[in-house]
């Protein structure tokens, strides 16, 4: 607030103008950047929180300037004990090697999935150390770009109690190199979880899915329900014949509704993400080749999460199979069907 005053010769002034002067560098003082403002100068580094980041200064102190241990250690604001300390964990080099040897032969397993392949091979370290070797390897599973899914509420499925007793069917397409487009025929059981078919063909008509089902039920024995969409395939009077001539029980989920014929949409996601986004096929017999090759995989060697860490095959109560390279097994055969790409 100014107030008037006389001064000697009638002059007059602001007695608060020296004051506002020092308000002003007051202000100008308030005003400056320190170093927890943002765009202060000197604080455009990060802070050294690990004890790690903190080794790296005093060595890069010490080193470069000539300093001290003990000066260092002040400098930076940590104690010599932390720099001087070194770890007694045992070497995690034989767990990480054998993990991302796994990690680069199935490229779309997870931490979990990869974990039940090292304890068949007797490596059983603690899940929550194999997340932090896995992460510290960078093994991350790229995701890819997701489709729009259904939504509303979803029923829960009853589940079967024994093999055999329900099958679900659903078609897959893919490309050849050639542009060529084919099909493929997938038969899951739900109990077990077993693939039972790929069958991949550039047509498939219902002649040739009830032909393909006679055959499998001539390995396997009758199932008591089949499940599957409304495709123009599947409610064909070649299998309205077929399941009235074999007196098998087909059950038509709902139009738009996928999720109701859960099990074998979750196994088709499995096998485009592991098998057909992983190949390109150079002709029919190379694709056929690979799917039997995958389908043996996901039946004898793969870990199911659903199962336990178990295969389907386990779950059938068949033997299992040792852990082989998939690719080795594939490409070794290439003289008969052809040269295959892998992405």
């Amino acid at each position: 607030m100014e107030v008037e005053v006389w001064r000697p010769g009638g002059v007059r002034g602001t007695a608060t103008a020296r004051t506002r002067g020092r308000e002003r560098e007051a202000e100008e003082a308030a005003g400056r950047g320190d170093a927890g403002q943002r765009g202060a100068e000197g604080s455009s580094h990060k802070k050294m929180v690990t004890p790690g980041a903190k080794r790296e200064a005093v060595a890069h102190a010490r080193e470069h300037h000539g300093l001290s241990e003990r000066r260092a250690c002040n400098l930076v604001g940590v104690s010599r004990r932390v720099i001087r300390y070194r770890s007694s964990r045992p070497d995690d080099g034989p767990l990480r090697q054998r993990l991302r040897e796994l990690a680069a032969e199935r490229r779309r397993f997870g931490y979990r999935r990869l974990g039940y392949l090292l304890a068949r091979e007797g490596i059983t370290p603690n899940h929550k150390k194999l997340l932090r070797v896995y992460r510290e390897e960078n093994l991350r599973v790229r995701r890819r770009g997701g489709r729009k899914r259904a939504l509303g509420t979803r029923a829960p499925m009853v589940l079967p109690d024994g093999p055999n007793q329900r099958w679900s069917l659903d078609f897959v397409s893919d490309t050849l190199t050639c542009s060529r487009r084919f099909r493929i025929l997938c038969v899951v059981d739900d109990y077990t979880r077993e693939c039972l078919a790929l069958v991949a063909d550039t047509s498939l008509s219902g002649v040739r899915v009830a032909r393909e089902l006679t055959r499998l039920i001539g390995m396997r024995g009758k199932p008591h329900t089949v499940v599957s969409d409304n495709g123009t395939e599947l409610t064909s009077s070649a299998i309205l014949r077929w399941s009235q001539e074999r007196r098998v029980e087909w059950h038509y989920i709902a139009p738009g509704k996928p999720m109701q014929n859960g099990f074998v949409e979750s196994f088709n996601g499995r096998l485009r993400d592991e098998c057909l986004n992983e190949t390109l096929f150079t002709s029919l017999p190379h694709a056929r080749f690979v799917l039997d090759a995958w389908r043996h995989d996901y039946n004898h060697v793969r870990p199911h999460s659903k199962l336990g860490g178990r295969t389907p095959a386990e779950k059938a109560g068949k033997p299992v199979w040792e852990h082989a390279p998939r690719q080795v097994a594939i490409t070794s055969t290439n003289h008969h069907v052809g040269a295959g790409l892998y992405l």
